[in-house]
């Protein structure tokens, strides 16, 4: 595991800059925006193997439709910060090939069910939840990081935002059915949670 997220998310230490960011590849979909700098100090590094929900305990990376995100499945997960922001790069293989997926940072960890998770991380919150106001749920005030998987099942994408997480409320990032709603009533809505992956976001450094 460890060389897979090394090979599809780059090196780790600081020569992680701007040409590593580059070489990283475009990201599909919409939210996702490619960075042409990234902070030089890599915060969080995370990759699991998806499994489903065990009968005891609780895997760091779980599936509720096995189709859509099958049991083996990957997902790695690369968080940078600096005081002008923070920046969130996620590569996935093993995914239903050629399908469009939503995908976003949220604020509690995985559990049993899909709504374990919480709702999206929010820089502004919005008063009224589930947050459907596109001033309010929108990729410049979440983490989107929607994609579109290749013949092979493999997906890429990254966000850049110019604010930093608070501690302890960014938990995970949950993969839904399609990619995210904008017009409001829906805006930030992507269908059905398909599965989870708790990472340990860092606060500003």
């Amino acid at each position: 595991m460890g060389h897979w997220l090394r090979d599809v998310l780059g090196p780790r230490l600081p020569e992680d800059g701007p040409a590593a960011a580059r070489d990283a590849g475009p990201s599909e979909g919409r939210g996702e925006r490619t960075l042409p700098d990234a902070p030089r100090f890599s915060r969080v590094s995370a990759a699991s193997s998806f499994a489903p929900v065990p009968p005891h305990g609780l895997a760091n990376a779980v599936t509720y439709d096995t189709e859509a995100v099958p049991p083996g499945a990957r997902i790695g997960v690369r968080q940078w910060t600096a005081p002008e922001g923070t920046t969130v790069r996620l590569r996935v293989s093993g995914l239903e090939p050629g399908r469009a997926y939503g995908a976003h940072v949220h604020t509690r960890p995985c559990g049993a069910g899909p709504d374990s998770s919480g709702p999206h991380y929010q820089d502004r919150r919005d008063p009224e939840q589930p947050s459907t106001d596109p001033r309010y749920a929108n990729p410049d005030n979440e983490v989107w990081l929607d994609f579109t998987t290749d013949e092979a099942g493999d997906g890429a994408a990254e966000a850049r935002q110019d604010w930093n997480f608070r501690p302890g409320e960014a938990r995970s990032v949950v993969l839904h059915e399609h990619h995210t709603a904008t017009e409001d009533g829906a805006a930030g809505t992507a269908g059905a949670r398909l599965a989870c992956f708790t990472v340990p976001f860092a606060a500003q450094r």
